[in-house]
């Protein structure tokens, strides 16, 4: 009767034990599918939270800093951000502001940026600044219009590159807002004064201007005929170039400085024009 009742003990603690030990392996399993649920509920929060933040910067038209590739293959009337250096300002009119700017890669024409007049005296030369507005098209000028911007760090001044062999050529356009040289051009008439005589220059493109207005002038290289202008905004009557093209004599051989500006075809606004020797 002791025998029966030791063994029947022994088998009722076996059995316990095995009660035990099956509780704590379904209590792992569940711990282990509760960390997983949570850990998938997390995955999924985080993408739901990036897929809307994605969402929201799309709908928002937020853009990052372009490469000038990037930026020149951007469809016009987009939006587009670039960083940049200010080489020249043009003007400065009703908080406005109009900037040649240029990276390593290439330029920019920015018309009319937003911009107050204190921050227009800190677009010095090298200055860099980020912009961000919408990529636009005006007679074959590609600009930057309803910008606003921001300085950043950073300073660049870029050298002219020599535009001369590209003149009439296709390529030409793909430098366009460059700072650019010309070299060895010779004046030709810009059109005739009130006697019927040829003039180097004329007062405006049509000859309606007068002194303080932009000065027209044309050049030849290889046998072809460009139209040349001292953008009055940017080199005023005050400044050297002004009155070095109203001192050209046709005939003339010429070196100019400017900026590759486009209308209707190349346009240079031209800041520094030498008389050859």
């Amino acid at each position: 009767m002791k025998k029966i009742t030791v063994t029947a003990i022994a088998l009722s603690m076996a059995m316990a034990m095995t009660g035990c030990s099956g509780n704590s392996t379904e209590t792992t399993a569940a711990s282990e599918a509760e960390t997983t649920a949570a850990e998938t509920s997390a995955a999924e929060t985080s993408a739901a939270e990036t897929s809307a933040a994605e969402t929201s910067a799309a709908e928002a038209g937020e853009v990052s800093v372009m490469t000038y590739e990037e930026y020149m293959a951007a469809e016009l009337d987009s939006k587009v951000v670039i960083e940049a250096s200010v080489q020249a300002k043009q003007s400065w009119w009703e908080d406005k502001a109009t900037v040649y700017a240029q990276d390593e890669d290439g330029a920019y024409f920015l018309y009319n940026m937003a911009c107050s007049e204190e921050d227009y005296e800190k677009l010095v030369p090298g200055a860099t600044i980020q912009v961000t507005g919408y990529k636009t098209e005006w007679s074959g000028e590609v600009e930057i219009i309803d910008a606003t911007f921001e300085f950043v760090d950073g300073e660049f001044i870029a050298e002219p590159f020599d535009a001369t062999e590209l003149l009439g050529k296709d390529e030409l356009i793909d430098h366009q807002n460059q700072l650019a040289t010309f070299k060895g051009l010779t004046v030709e008439p810009a059109g005739k004064d009130a006697d019927g005589n040829d003039v180097a220059f004329l007062y405006n493109w049509d000859g309606s201007g007068s002194e303080g207005d932009d000065l027209y002038f044309n050049v030849s290289y290889n046998g072809q005929t460009y139209s040349f202008v001292v953008e009055s905004y940017l080199c005023d009557a005050s400044s050297d170039v002004y009155a070095a093209v109203k001192a050209l004599e046709i005939g003339q051989t010429i070196d100019a400085e400017g900026f590759l500006y486009w209308y209707e075809g190349v346009n240079p606004h031209i800041t520094s024009v030498t008389v050859a020797e």
